[in-house]
């Protein structure tokens, strides 16, 4: 597992031990950065669900100037902090061993907002909706952003959740991505999206 592009391009990341994670794979990564990105101008991120920190570390090394990491995994939170120390970039960090909902209500409380949200739930305890409206009801997410998610291909996302719409979707085997933005943003070209800077 790698950075495949920016400022840490090829930097090698630890992977968390066990298979209580599911690694985002490069293409996959790939194919997030070409909807939103590909590269940024500053902008934060919000990594629930972490993992390894692959993807909140991927937004970093193309230019975004913060990220929050949260994950209920010790070991995953250890292997993060490693990552994170290997791409040099532990003053744009802030790392959290907690439970999602709880980590968007302290989240919430801070009155932060984000550029980009990932969400990566384990698809046995998939329960992307309710994370999807948590987060639109408390406005985590700037008007600007978007969010990813990645999930079972099984599941099917509603193509709009409160003020939230799905605006593009991907299946790569045994998971799918779905991109969703706020409504008003409706009609925007792809190249608007990436000619924000630091604003997806």
């Amino acid at each position: 597992m790698r950075v495949i592009s920016g400022n840490c391009k090829g930097r090698k990341l630890k992977s968390v031990p066990g298979k209580s994670t599911r690694p985002t794979t490069d293409k996959m990564k790939e194919t997030i950065f070409n909807w939103i990105g590909p590269y940024f101008s500053g902008g934060s991120c919000l990594d629930l669900y972490a993992g390894s920190g692959g993807i909140g570390l991927e937004a970093l090394s193309r230019g975004m100037d913060f990220a929050i990491f949260v994950d209920n995994n010790k070991q995953a939170i250890h292997t993060i902090k490693t990552n994170v120390s290997i791409c040099g970039m532990d003053d744009k960090c802030e790392i959290y061993n907690n439970d999602s909902e709880r980590a968007l209500r302290a989240i919430d409380k801070r009155k932060l907002q984000f550029d980009l949200i990932f969400l990566d739930p384990p698809y046995k305890r998939q329960k992307l909706e309710s994370l999807l409206e948590m987060i639109e009801k408390k406005s985590l997410l700037k008007q600007s952003g978007c969010i990813i998610c990645e999930h079972d291909p099984e599941v099917a996302l509603p193509e709009t959740i409160g003020g939230l719409e799905q605006v593009k979707s991907a299946s790569y085997g045994m998971s799918s991505l779905a991109m969703y933005i706020h409504e008003k943003k409706r009609g925007s070209t792809d190249d608007e999206h990436r000619s924000m800077p630091g604003k997806l």
